[in-house]
């Protein structure tokens, strides 16, 4: 009874920029952690960048400098601004949060379905 809708993705080309957009809905009391995730064709998923719900930030090393990543807790959005893209950006690009339903116990872990970004000239 959670959905995370992923939205921004698409083509631009090296050295652009691209913002992606993570809304959840559904049966939420509490969010914790938002991050987004990507997985490039014959590639393992791997994390990009994550907030927690007090605004602390990590990223991959290798978007560092380049990508902004962002939380709206009213709206439970998160977002990620894609600056400088490079074609090794190129991937499927996921949203993940961990949510407390209102008569859970435990967070748990939810995916959205996917957003394809593709940088190319």
């Amino acid at each position: 009874q959670v959905q995370l809708v992923e939205s921004g993705g698409g083509l631009v080309q090296p050295g652009g920029s691209l913002r992606l957009s993570c809304a959840a809905s559904g049966s939420i009391f509490s969010i914790y952690a938002m991050g987004w995730y990507r997985q490039a064709p014959g590639k393992q998923r791997e994390l990009v960048a994550a907030i927690t719900s007090g605004g602390s930030t990590n990223y991959a090393d290798s978007v560092k400098g380049r990508f902004t990543i962002s939380r709206d807790n009213a709206k439970n959005t998160v977002y990620l601004q894609m600056n400088s893209l490079k074609p090794e950006d190129t991937a499927l690009y996921y949203c993940n949060a961990e949510i407390l339903s209102p008569r859970g116990w435990d967070p748990m872990d939810y995916w959205g379905k996917g957003t394809l970004v593709t940088v190319s000239s």
